[in-house]
């Protein structure tokens, strides 16, 4: 059932028409357009660091040439010669559109004014299954939501399922909710001709509390051949009740798929986006706030605890040891559930991308090697404290056993088993690919 479940969606990502309140946002986009006239609500704008519309169609420009050229064994593809073609690229766009161009809006100097030294301005997130859209997770839970609802006539009862695990909050209440309707549908299951095993009384206490405030729970109901009626109770005054009508389903054991269902359906889940930025040192050294999409907690209790830290120490005015600082510090870190990571390299161009703190170090490692030229190759990663991360031995460690959280710069050099070979390269001075490096932020 879980294949059918998946196979089914996946079919629907091909097909159907996902109607959400705006477009997604690109990685090298500069906003998230505006939601559609068909929204019901205004919904606000999420900027996210990088280039502007003509910085983008510069970089695209110059990225098309290296595409061109870099075959050539004469093209020389170091960093300065990328940075002087998309700086003249940026240059000439500014030219072309200075003149038409309109002056951006008061606000959104705003915005920038308050972002510029965020090292991102969120956390954003993809889902696969759905679309491309590049969202911050509020936005994906109302598409989500959107997408779910369009797809119920169709397949009323996968997409109910479906619906129940992912657009309600609360794990407990959802288990208890499956539970129930699991118990009410094996019960017409086993006992197929017990009339009492096929009517459920609206204002039940275990219905009223455990079914009926979960979303999704109706929709299921009625995919499993129930409908509403109005019947006399045992007092012989009229109550709403859901009634099991046979002819509604193909066959009894139909109802054995929709528990199997329910049983192994899970949230439709997000991936998280890296938000990959390429930063020259100037910009890096500006930029290491973090939002508060990053805190567990909010900023207000978080400055709360910390106050209350602070008082503590005073009062006890005492050594602490080193386990009581590593206690401390490792719970100052579980208020984080992301974090930025960045890759200093030799040429001074820091990779960034977000993190979830309980990734492991392997994460890092890959998202580093998909974006190096010299892709394949064994390289170690320094921490600030000179510790070397080396791929065997940390790999399943995570951020906050590595103490890479809340922002951490790592420092690249290559493994010593390859240097010889990146000597002997014509590009050894380059490190990021070349599509890549046209993603280098505009100062």
């Amino acid at each position: 059932m879980a294949d059918k479940i998946k196979k089914f969606f996946q079919k629907k990502k091909v097909d159907a028409k996902f109607k959400l309140a705006g477009p997604g946002h690109k990685l090298s986009e500069s906003t998230i357009s505006q939601s559609s006239n068909n929204s019901k609500q205004d919904v606000p704008v999420v900027k996210r660091s990088g280039l502007s519309e003509e910085s983008k169609v510069a970089a695209e420009a110059a990225l098309a040439r290296l595409q061109q050229t870099r075959d050539n064994p004469q093209f020389n593809t170091s960093l300065a010669a990328i940075k002087a073609q998309v700086k003249k690229e940026l240059e000439n766009e500014k030219a072309c559109h200075s003149k038409s161009t309109p002056e951006p809006r008061e606000k959104a100097d705003t915005e920038t004014e308050v972002s510029k030294h965020f090292a991102a301005t969120g956390v954003y997130f993809k889902c696969p299954l759905i679309s491309n859209d590049i969202l911050p997770r509020d936005e994906w839970k109302k598409n989500i939501k959107t997408f779910l609802y369009e797809q119920l006539e169709e397949e009323r009862g996968l997409t109910a399922c479906l619906i129940i695990q992912s657009c309600n909050n609360n794990r407990e209440k959802v288990e208890a909710c499956v539970e129930t309707l699991c118990k009410y549908l094996e019960n017409i299951v086993t006992y197929p001709e017990e009339e009492k095993y096929q009517k459920i009384r609206m204002s039940n206490r275990v219905f009223c509390d455990r079914v009926q405030p979960i979303e999704g729970a109706m929709e299921l109901l009625l995919a499993a051949g129930f409908v509403q009626k109005k019947l006399p109770n045992s007092n012989g005054i009229e109550e709403d009740f859901l009634v099991f009508v046979k002819e509604n389903v193909t066959s009894i054991e139909s109802l054995t798929t929709l528990i199997d269902a329910l049983r192994t359906a899970e949230p439709i889940q997000l991936e998280l986006d890296r938000n990959l930025q390429v930063l020259l040192p100037s910009q890096a050294a500006n930029k290491m706030q973090l939002p508060s999409s990053f805190y567990a907690l909010t900023p207000e209790e978080i400055k709360r605890e910390q106050q209350l830290r602070i008082e503590a120490i005073e009062r006890s005015q005492m050594l602490r040891t080193k386990a009581m600082r590593e206690k401390d510090e490792l719970r100052e870190m579980r208020k984080y559930k992301f974090a930025i990571i960045r890759i200093r390299f030799p040429d001074g161009i820091l990779l960034q991308g977000t993190f979830s703190v309980y990734e492991r170090y392997n994460d890092i490692h890959e998202f580093v090697q998909e974006n190096l030229e010299h892709s394949g190759l064994p390289f170690i990663l320094n921490t600030p404290t000179g510790h070397k991360l080396i791929q065997e031995e940390d790999s399943n460690k995570t951020l906050i056993d590595l103490r890479l959280v809340p922002a951490t710069i790592l420092t690249f050099a290559w493994d010593s088993s390859v240097i010889d070979d990146i000597n002997n390269s014509p590009n050894k001075d380059v490190y990021l690919k070349p599509e890549i490096m046209v993603l280098v932020q505009e100062i």
